[in-house]
């Protein structure tokens, strides 16, 4: 392969996924000439595979309890209320309504585009990237970074490895979930060199493994657990969950991962009827034969799902017995799904090697933002928001930098 090189002035972003994308727009808007570059033949990507599902753009509760969403080992405790506080679910809102896309919380508080659609979104964020002087560079694969009078990029390009220069770089190239995408953590390699600490990257927003017996699957595969609480450690949220072929997916056991990764030997306990108390349950059974499940099914109103998983932990001796299950059924799971296939990733570059700014202490010029970092969040729009925060965040702080350094 043969090396030339490439003069870009200013700022190099690298990763055209939301946290970069975001990056370009605040820092051409601060008067930088950007580039942004990405390994696909076009940015987005994981943005658009969000869109799926409808968008969820962010949050609609109160900032206060929105900065408590965010977990990661060394994490400052004042970082996301300050990051909020530069871009929080309002000023994203605006900002897609500054695109001409209206949004709408949902009862659940997710805020969504009206259309339920990424692609028009994205399509006009692009259009108006290029209009205000962004430059796009795809098809291009980090491989190194090197200090100098200005930072020396390398990239893969078409077999040709080509060398770019830039002022300050922001890298935003995601973690390790959904890899087809672009984010498939090749990036750690690069930093490492660099003896820059990354965390490893462990699946977040993942289904969760448990061995279930043929005979419940034929029962309960597919099949939602709807209403339920469910608890591991000392922590408990409510939701739902649905059963698959390996374990568990939803909402509910993507809340409780970051406590679930942390034990030894993973364990939920599941309350199928989080509304009414073991008494309740046995008065409402009544005089019934010795078969309590099976008129628990229609008394207690027990979903399929339900009443396979409580068909598994069979017989039972007395009504107590089963209402005392019914509130309290462990499930011991085996591990996480991969992370290939996990909603977003947890782990990174540590808050040890960031400061405020969310620069590299040992690599002056190097700033970092999106879920690269090592914090975790669940989903319902901390993730997007998380990214957009901390986009903001790099560019803004990559401008100070900049202009600091021209004055010294």
């Amino acid at each position: 392969m043969r090396s030339f090189l490439l003069l870009i002035k200013h700022i190099a972003i690298i990763g055209g996924g939301p946290a970069g994308l975001r990056a370009a727009e605040v820092a051409t808007a601060g008067g930088a000439a950007v580039t942004l570059f990405d390994a696909k033949p076009s940015v987005g990507r994981k943005f658009l595979v969000a869109g799926r599902g409808g968008l969820n753009l962010t949050h609609a509760e109160p900032r206060e309890m929105f900065s408590t969403r965010y977990h990661g080992a060394e994490q400052p405790p004042d970082l996301w209320p300050s990051l909020l506080a530069e871009f929080d679910a309002e000023a994203l809102r605006q900002w897609a309504a500054d695109l001409g896309v209206e949004t709408f919380a949902a009862t659940s508080g997710r805020v969504y585009p009206r259309e339920l659609k990424a692609a028009p979104l994205l399509r006009r964020w692009v259009q108006r990237l290029r209009a205000v002087g962004v430059k796009f560079a795809l098809r291009h694969h980090l491989t190194g970074l090197r200090a100098g009078t200005r930072w020396q990029i390398d990239f893969q390009v078409e077999g040709e490895i080509r060398t770019v220069e830039a002022d300050a770089v922001i890298l935003a190239l995601g973690g390790g979930s959904w890899p087809e995408t672009g984010s498939d953590g090749a990036w750690t390699s690069v930093l490492e060199k660099l003896d820059v600490a990354v965390a490893p990257l462990m699946a977040s927003n993942c289904g969760w493994e448990i061995f279930w017996p043929p005979t419940l699957l034929a029962q309960a595969e597919g099949k939602p657990l709807k209403n339920i609480t469910a608890r591991a450690g000392e922590t408990t949220v409510t939701g739902e969950l649905l059963v698959t072929k390996y374990g568990l997916e939803g909402g509910a056991i993507y809340q409780l991962g970051p406590v679930l990764r942390a034990m030894a030997e993973p364990e939920i306990f599941i309350d199928f009827k989080p509304a009414h108390s073991v008494e309740q349950l046995v008065r409402k059974l009544g005089n019934c034969p010795r078969n309590f499940l099976a008129e628990a099914r229609s008394r207690w109103k027990l979903s399929d799902a339900v009443f396979a998983i409580l068909e598994n932990h069979a017989p039972f001796t007395s009504a107590e017995s089963l209402a005392t299950m019914v509130k309290n059924c462990a499930l011991k799971l085996t591990r996480p799904r991969p992370l290939a296939e996990a909603i977003s990733s947890a782990g990174g570059v540590r808050w040890s090697e960031l400061d405020a700014a969310l620069m590299v202490r040992r690599l002056p010029g190097i700033f970092v933002a999106g879920e690269m970092i090592d914090w975790d969040a669940p989903t319902g729009g901390y993730l997007m928001q998380g990214c957009f925060a901390t986009g903001t965040r790099a560019a803004h702080s990559a401008l100070a930098w900049q202009r600091l350094k021209e004055l010294a």
